[in-house]
C-alpha cells in the first residue's frame, strides 16, 4: 500500500498539500492518475500533472472556479464496489445527463474504462471527453459525446 497526495500547483507557496490518502492501493492510484478532474469538499480541481516521488505519489492540481452543478442525483453509498458513471457531455450545460452506471469489483476493471477513448452504448459509439474522481459522491465519472451527430442520421 502506498501514499497519495494531492498538491496545489503553486510553486510560490511550495506546492501545498491539499489532501493525503494513506495506505492506498497502487491500482487506485493509477486510476486517479488518469482522471482529468478531482472533486473534494465541494471544490473542483483540474489535474496539471502526476509524479512519483520517494515513498509518495503526487497529483498536482489547479482549483477551478466553477459554479456549475453537474449532477441531478443523490449520493449513493455502494459499499466495497467501485461506481463508475458515464454522463453525456454537452458544452455549456448546467447538468450532464446520466447515461449509465457500472458497479465494478476491482480497480483494474475501472482503469480499463478510464483509459478507453471510445465506448459503445445503446448501439452508438461515444467518445470520452474527460474523466474525474468525485470524492464527495464516491464515484468516478466519464464524460462522453456521441461520435455521430443528429444531422448525420
Amino acid at each position: 500500500m502506498s501514499r497519495l497526495e494531492y498538491r496545489l500547483l503553486d510553486e510560490k507557496n511550495n506546492y501545498p498539500v491539499l489532501y493525503v490518502f494513506q495506505d492506498i492501493d497502487e491500482m487506485e492510484i493509477a486510476a486517479r492518475f488518469t482522471c482529468d478532474y478531482f472533486v473534494k469538499n465541494g471544490a473542483l480541481y483540474e489535474k496539471a500533472s502526476c509524479a512519483m516521488e520517494v515513498l509518495v505519489y503526487v497529483i498536482y492540481v489547479n482549483e477551478i472556479d466553477d459554479d456549475v452543478t453537474a449532477y441531478d442525483d443523490n449520493i449513493r453509498k455502494n459499499g466495497k464496489r467501485i461506481r463508475l458513471e458515464m454522463r453525456r457531455f454537452i458544452e455549456e450545460a448546467e447538468m450532464y445527463p446520466l447515461l449509465f452506471t457500472y458497479e465494478l469489483r476491482e480497480n483494474k476493471d475501472l482503469l480499463l474504462y478510464l483509459q478507453s477513448d471510445f465506448f459503445i452504448w445503446s448501439g452508438e459509439e461515444w467518445e470520452k471527453t474527460s474523466s474525474e474522481i468525485d470524492e464527495d459522491r464516491k464515484v468516478y465519472v466519464l464524460y462522453a459525446k456521441p461520435t455521430r451527430t443528429e444531422e448525420l442520421r
